[in-house]
């Protein structure tokens, strides 16, 4: 099939929508049952006009349309401990080198809740808790230990 070349395009556009609709003069002739005041004050009729619900275009439905409204459920994640002040202690009171570690795994664990990340917030939370309650575990025997050294030392020493 071959295109045709003497082809409107204003025929086109006029298949494809209706025309305008005809001139109204709603100022000189309002129509019957309309509301006429003496102070020129004319109400602003709402809805479709024409009858039976016409609308703007004779012989086209009026179809009134909704906002879409969304429900979406938010599901409530509470932030993790991230136990950051327990790691600071843990480096500067107990032992150094697992205190560093729980502090960087407190620090993964403070930008992980900011993300929103909840899984890797929970397993940095659970190993900066390990590692300071190891670090914990440590500075308390080595306490131990030093204290019983130093009772031990002080016995044995005459005065």
């Amino acid at each position: 099939m071959e295109p045709q070349e003497d082809w409107n395009t204003s025929e086109k556009s006029r298949l494809l929508q209706p025309g305008p609709p005809p001139y109204q003069d709603h100022l000189s002739h309002p129509p019957p049952g309309h509301f006429q005041s003496t102070s020129g004050f004319q109400p602003q009729q709402y809805g479709a006009p024409g009858p039976y619900g016409q609308g703007p275009y004779p012989g086209h439905p009026a179809v009134t349309v909704q906002p879409a409204v969304y429900v979406t459920a938010i599901p409530l994640v509470y932030p993790v401990p991230d136990y950051l002040g327990y790691s600071i202690f843990t480096m500067l009171c107990c032992c150094l080198p697992l205190g560093i570690a729980a502090l960087v795994f407190s620090c993964n664990t403070r930008s992980a809740n900011m993300s929103g990340q909840q899984q890797l917030a929970e397993s940095n939370s659970k190993m900066a808790l390990t590692l300071n309650h190891t670090a914990l575990g440590i500075g308390i025997v080595i306490m131990v230990v030093y204290i019983t050294l130093i009772a031990v030392n002080s016995k044995h020493q005459p005065h």
